[in-house]
């Protein structure tokens, strides 16, 4: 599968599928490149929705140089009821990578006031993390839901930005959709993506280029990303 020239990543778990989704996610809308250096810095921003009513944002930005590439995300959700916010979801997250592989992680995130931290480096043959009650995963090359780069969808495993806890993954091509990106009508290829309680549907374009993200909640809901 040919790599995309992108990074991202999503979870989230408040209800179930809410909290994975949220921690590893991009987007492919408006971005910007500018050269300086042999360094190329990309952005995306999605506008996010739960059914019909705007709950939020995730942005992320990367830094790709020839050595590495460090990714900068934030996200944050707010699902109201009447007038007192029933759900709230924060999280801050920096990842660099080297050859498709996580180097080192740094993420915090908040939901409902209940507080995640996860940190980790990689060293020779382990993935170690500091502090906590972690375990160190046994490999020389650990992803986590870095949907900016379409060959993690050859992954077997995965690692959640938000807990560091390394979570086995199925993925199931789907057939092609046609879909709208930025007002546009875009043939797109579509992967579903299976874990714990995670269901998700995904689509990139015929470069890699990831498009669109959506799932279905336990209680029935549709969570998804808008390209803005």
């Amino acid at each position: 599968m040919k790599t995309a020239n992108i990074v991202v990543h999503c979870q989230f778990k408040p209800a179930g599928i809410l909290a994975l989704l949220l921690a590893t996610l991009a987007p492919v809308n408006s971005y910007s490149v500018e050269p300086a250096f042999d360094t190329q810095t990309v952005e995306w921003n999605f506008r996010v929705y739960l059914d019909d009513s705007e709950i939020g944002y995730h942005r992320f930005q990367l830094t790709d140089t020839k050595e590495s590439q460090k990714l900068f995300t934030e996200a944050d959700f707010r699902v109201k009821f009447l007038f007192l916010t029933a759900y709230k979801y924060q999280h801050k997250n920096v990842e660099t990578w080297r050859n498709d592989c996580l180097q080192a992680i740094e993420s915090e995130t908040d939901i409902n006031g209940e507080s995640f931290a996860v940190r980790g480096l990689q060293k020779p043959n382990v993935f170690a993390f500091e502090g906590g009650e972690l375990e160190t995963v046994v490999s020389d090359c650990v992803n986590t839901f870095a949907y900016w780069n379409a060959d993690f969808l050859d992954k077997s495993r995965l690692l959640n930005s938000q807990t560091g806890e390394l979570m086995p993954i199925t993925v199931e091509p789907l057939p092609e959709e046609n879909i709208t990106v930025r007002g546009v009508a875009t043939t797109a290829r579509k992967y579903r993506l299976l874990a714990e309680d995670l269901n998700l549907d995904l689509w990139y374009s015929e470069d890699d280029e990831w498009l669109g993200l959506e799932s279905t909640t336990k209680s029935g809901r549709k969570l998804r990303y808008e390209l803005i």
